[in-house]
């Protein structure tokens, strides 16, 4: 009933999530390889969501409704954008897609919703890079208030699920203050390329709340909570701006497709090609969001001079031959990822083609990042071919989700790609990549036609490195309590009253968490005294609830972990207490072993 035809697998694109779990060589090399373990837990979470969701199957009704959110993202690669057409900006308020769309999802049995799923356009990159916490970032923040609403909401079934999609998310930011120096000046980065005295590690873009020095932890929360206010007023009003979906199709396709020079006409009759993937110089540049090192800039093409260090570098591992440079140009190439193949496959050629459709109602499915503009050309695209080819019996409403299943890095605009910033740099495929894209969409869509009743042939297979992936991770030796103590003492103990906004501290002895992972239960707990009895209240889901883990002497195997709580203004006032769970693994036999802790109790005023 399932298979890769009718599911995608799409990223909210946190970038402090945890890692290892890709399956090509150069994701994986800043995590030190594959963790079979990061990408089983992947799948075994993906596999019981689905389980839950067939199991809970009824009839119901799919509504669908638009607004907008005008303080979550700005651009962060302006001067690509700007290298578009004026006559086509004109057609766009915004130089970033700030439309929330909201399908909702209503059980006909008791007209409850049981569900929402909203596509925005902003980077998970709230967060700053020196942040070591796994977290959501701002979509974790939306789908986790919006969550929390519906639970005491009396429109929402029980077990309600708020998901918040990507969409064009290739060139946005949530540091929506802009990007400036970093180096005393209190000047803006420059607009071209986004450097500080001619060089890039300076410049960071600022999030609403930059000034509290925490990591982003406040703007990661500030910008969720934007794009929660606007779709939850959304949701308020939903029946009286809400378009049904009509007609009882539902399609999918699904194909792979060869991008490593392949060709296909263009709508003038032109026949162009993409080439094999490849990064350029500017990607080593970084972003506003998280810059750069050495003299990498963004802006990098073929017609300045590169430093010749990095081109010796770059040749080393495997020179671009003659065929390629023409094809990637203007983008000098600095990894020629798609022809590196040792010890295996480095980024993707073959990439997922596929569409959903539900009525009016069609989903793009981008393997890519794709830009502002990129998004906005596919989806008219998309909708023209729809409607041309009478696909739907009302006007089609499409939208953009990504990056899914292959991660294949950015798509822009031959515009953009010709300014060579990090999103075009990162456009693995060349300048024709948006173009491929597009007509390989519209020209499967006849698969989601109505009458259709074949699939298309599945295309060439891509590689599966997971039984050869390197792997240089130090895997648990052993766990090991400092002399005279045991798993779970507590070292510090929380203090015996706070005040409301506070920050709880507990500090126990600890255990390494990669032992257990905990899927579907936590590592920490926050109880509250009521009629004699200790009610969890607060668990790994709840946002201001922290879990920090300190090795403290890897050849002892001791640890500790701090737990924190930011305690809410809408806390209930009343007596507390930590709970921490943790694994240890034991010396010699490795068996592991569970232990709880818990701290002293305090009273919350």
């Amino acid at each position: 009933m399932y298979d890769t035809s009718n599911v995608a697998v799409t990223g909210t694109h946190s970038h402090s999530g945890p890692g290892g779990w890709l399956n090509y060589l150069l994701p994986q090399i800043t995590s030190l390889g594959f963790s079979k373990e990061s990408y089983q837990a992947i799948v075994d979470g993906c596999i019981l969501s689905i389980k839950r969701a067939h199991e809970s199957l009824a009839p119901g009704y799919l509504s669908f409704a638009d607004t907008t959110v005008s303080d979550a993202n700005i651009n962060r690669s302006l001067w690509a954008y700007l290298a578009n057409p004026a006559a086509e900006r004109a057609l766009y308020s915004d130089d970033v897609d700030k439309t929330i769309t909201m399908l909702r999802f209503q059980r006909a049995s008791d007209g409850l919703n049981t569900g929402i799923l909203a596509w925005h356009s902003v980077h998970g990159t709230s967060m700053l890079e020196n942040n070591t916490h796994v977290s959501g970032d701002n979509k974790g923040v939306s789908s986790y208030l919006f969550e929390k609403a519906m639970n005491t909401s009396s429109t929402a079934a029980p077990g309600f699920v708020a998901a918040f999609s990507q969409s064009s998310v290739g060139d946005t930011t949530p540091n929506v203050l802009g990007a400036y120096c970093d180096d005393g000046s209190g000047t803006m980065c420059t607009l071209e390329n986004s450097t500080c005295g001619g060089t890039s590690q300076a410049c960071h873009g600022r999030g609403p709340m930059f000034q509290k020095v925490d990591l982003g932890v406040s703007s990661c929360y500030e910008i969720g909570r934007r794009v929660y206010a606007a779709a939850k007023t959304l949701y308020d009003n939903f029946d009286s701006v809400a378009t049904p979906v009509q007609d009882t199709s539902v399609k999918a396709y699904h194909v792979f497709n060869d991008m490593s020079y392949y060709s296909f006409p263009l709508s003038n009759g032109t026949t162009v090609q993409t080439c094999p993937a490849a990064l350029g110089y500017s990607f080593a540049g970084g972003t506003t969001d998280g810059p750069g090192a050495f003299d990498f800039t963004q802006g990098d093409t073929d017609s300045k001079s590169q430093n010749p260090l990095w081109v010796i570098v770059s040749s080393i591992l495997k020179a671009p031959d003659d065929k390629q440079k023409a094809c990637q140009s203007p983008k000098p190439v600095l990894l020629d990822v798609g022809e590196l193949s040792e010890p295996y496959a480095w980024t993707p050629n073959i990439i997922d083609v596929q569409s959903f459709r539900v009525g009016q109602f069609i989903m793009i499915v981008s393997p890519s990042e794709a830009t502002t503009m990129a998004g906005r050309r596919w989806k008219k695209a998309v909708a023209d071919a729809a409607t041309s080819s009478s696909l739907t019996t009302k006007t089609p409403k499409v939208v953009l989700g990504g990056p899914a299943n292959t991660y294949a890095h950015y798509v822009t605009t031959r515009e953009e790609y010709s300014r060579q910033r990090y999103e075009g740099a990162s456009t693995l495929y060349g300048q024709n990549e948006l173009d491929a894209y597009i007509y390989l969409s519209t020209s499967n869509m006849k698969y989601l036609a109505s009458t259709n009743t074949v699939k298309p042939a599945a295309g060439p297979m891509p590689p599966d490195n997971r039984a050869n992936s390197l792997n240089l991770m130090t895997g648990v030796v052993y766990d090991n309590p400092p002399l005279f103590k045991s798993f779970g003492d507590v070292i510090s103990q929380p203090s015996a009253s706070y005040a409301r906004g506070a920050v709880v501290n507990a500090t126990f002895v600890g255990a390494n968490p990669r032992n257990n992972f905990r899927l579907e239960g936590t590592f920490t707990a926050v109880e509250l005294l009521q009629n004699g009895k200790w009610i969890r209240v607060r668990d790994d889901s709840d946002w201001f609830l922290v879990y920090t883990w300190y090795r403290d002497d890897g050849l002892l195997g001791s640890s500790h972990v701090v737990v924190s709580w930011e305690t809410e203004s809408y806390a209930t006032p009343g007596t507390y207490r930590i709970k921490y769970y943790g694994d240890s693994k034991t010396p010699v036999t490795g068996s592991i072993v569970g232990f709880e802790a818990t701290s002293g109790s305090f009273t919350l005023a």
